[in-house]
């Protein structure tokens, strides 16, 4: 009897089923993963909003204590940038906090910490809070190249921004955050990396400042509810 390669009409039904029943299969663990991922966007959105939302109210409410404590400060009430113009933290090219920088640290830490951790989902949500020096990008004397100028003024940024740590522990912010602020806390020299421009041009005196920023741990990204200290 002649074998030939031609399959039954039993046999293409079956495989017909088979690849149907594959198809389907293949479909519902598609349809599955689909509705599992949206679930999981939808989950992450919604606490990401949520987070930012109260990121918002904080600011907002930082901007009115600032206000009946009489300091001067421009607040972004969308990104929760906070501007802190004319303050003296630092003399030129030094990382000792001046007289005035620390009577308005004095004032300004306590409110800015204590809004912070009174929003129960805002304290829950924050990865670290970091503190960041900058300076302008002016030169040092007897350094040649930028590199050496770039390291030199990474060194300053780094102090500036950890003599605002420390002293940033010492104000009279509500103690029993202590341990949670300890864990978050983050120091970060920034050198003349992130210039302020005014018109095209390098502002030197916007350039030299301490940011302080909360990173959210919804997202990753570094929120901007923050302050920019400029030093003369």
């Amino acid at each position: 009897m002649a074998i030939t390669g031609k399959k039954t009409v039993h046999e293409e039904a079956a495989d017909n089923i088979f690849w149907t029943t594959m198809a389907d299969l293949m479909l519902g663990l598609a349809i599955i993963f689909m509705t599992l991922f949206v679930f999981a966007m939808t989950g992450f959105t919604q606490e990401t909003l949520k987070v930012q939302q109260t990121q918002i109210q904080a600011s907002q409410e930082i901007v009115e204590k600032l206000k009946e404590a009489q300091i001067d400060a421009e607040v972004d009430k969308l990104t929760g940038n906070v501007k802190i113009s004319n303050l003296e933290l630092f003399e030129l090219n030094s990382y000792q906090l001046s007289p005035k920088g620390k009577a308005y640290l004095d004032k300004f830490i306590p409110i800015y910490l204590d809004t912070i951790y009174s929003k129960e989902v805002l304290k829950d949500g924050i990865a670290n809070i970091i503190i960041e020096g900058h300076t302008d990008s002016q030169s040092f004397a007897g350094l040649k190249t930028k590199d050496q100028q770039f390291a030199k003024n990474m060194e300053l940024s780094l102090l500036r921004a950890n003599s605002v740590a420390q002293y940033a522990l010492r104000t009279n912010y509500d103690k029993k955050n202590s341990e949670a602020l300890r864990k978050m806390l983050v120091v970060e020299g920034k050198s003349f990396s992130d210039p302020v421009l005014v018109d095209g041009k390098e502002d030197f005196d916007k350039s030299r400042r301490v940011e302080l920023k909360i990173r959210v741990k919804a997202n990753n990204f570094a929120s901007a509810l923050g302050l920019n200290f400029n030093s003369d």
